[in-house]
């Protein structure tokens, strides 16, 4: 027995030697499978902190802005910023649903921006030490009064400064959310304000008619199917419908007039729901300066004191 006991052990001690031995080749085999596993998710991440992405990432987290992306795509925190930079670009609206909610296509909604999103980073941003001011890029045509009307509260009541620079377009609602930023730019050729309310739709009801389809009214109230496509406003409706117009709209030229210090007739003036291009909306008030995102770093940089590093 006490042979075959040292037997075994020596078999043993010669097993766990040649895993000694061979333990280096498997450490090898393991980390370039996890390395080519975890590469494939890598792709992922990089896309979503492009600055042409979705305006929904790169959000900033905790007192370090190491996590942002720089101009230099360093986001080493050798490489930490002083300008966190904002898109507001495509239809803006109060919320973006989640991909996760019913398996919905997040991809459909790759060209909205939500005001949660955009208040959330302004307020992370005041909340870091590293980050000196905030430039919000605009590229959007509008959408929600709502949601322009609380990025514009966000951007008031910031602790840092916030400017603002207008590419393609900076409309409606969009322009709303900038106007309380402390400067805007804007180019010649962009298209700045249509200070207006709408809520134009298509009506179906005649085609209905034609394809042999009634509309079957089961309201509890008068005013409840309201604003349905499949059939025509009525006259009580329509003064319905435009009463709110009509308030929405004072409350638009209110704060446009409260937020870029210009008399309420004349916003009310050039207030017909059209665009202007860049001199023209400067002659109003609408903007600050004609330029870009150059003029706007060069402007910030006699506000901090520093030359802006920025980060998306």
């Amino acid at each position: 027995m006490k042979i075959q006991k040292i037997k075994e052990k020596l078999h043993l001690d010669k097993i766990l030697l040649l895993f000694k031995k061979l333990l280096p080749s498997i450490g090898l085999i393991l980390v370039l499978a996890l390395g080519f596993g975890l590469g494939s998710l890598i792709p992922i991440f990089v896309n979503k902190n492009d600055h042409s992405s979705d305006s929904s990432t790169n959000s900033p987290t905790g007192d370090s802005a190491s996590s942002y992306n720089t101009e230099s795509g360093d986001s080493s925190a050798s490489s930490t910023c002083s300008v966190l930079g904002i898109n507001l670009h495509g239809f803006l609206s109060t919320y973006v649903v989640s991909a996760s909610v019913n398996n919905y296509d997040s991809n459909s909604s790759s060209d909205i921006t939500s005001s949660e999103d955009i208040t959330s980073k302004i307020e992370s941003a005041n909340d870091d030490k590293n980050i000196k001011a905030i430039i919000i890029e605009v590229d959007s045509s509008g959408g929600s009064p709502v949601a322009g009307e609380e990025i514009a509260r966000a951007v008031k009541d910031s602790k840092k400064p916030v400017v603002a620079f207008i590419r393609e377009i900076g409309a409606s609602a969009s322009y709303w959310a900038i106007s309380t930023a402390g400067k805007i730019f804007a180019s010649k050729n962009s298209s700045v304000g249509s200070i207006g309310i709408t809520q134009s739709y298509l009506s179906n009801e005649a085609k209905n008619k034609k394809d042999g389809y009634f509309y079957e009214q089961l309201s509890s109230g008068k005013y409840k199917d309201s604003g349905t496509p499949n059939k025509l406003l009525t006259a009580d409706e329509k003064v319905l419908f435009m009463r709110d117009i009509n308030i929405m709209f004072n409350n638009f030229t209110q704060a446009i007039s409260e937020n870029r210090n210009i008399p309420l007739d004349k916003v009310k003036s050039f207030s017909d729901g059209s665009t202007v291009l860049g001199d023209q909306a400067k002659s109003f008030g609408l903007i600050d300066e004609i330029g870009g995102l150059k003029e706007a770093q060069n402007y910030l940089e006699t506000k901090i004191g520093e030359k802006p590093k920025m980060c998306w």
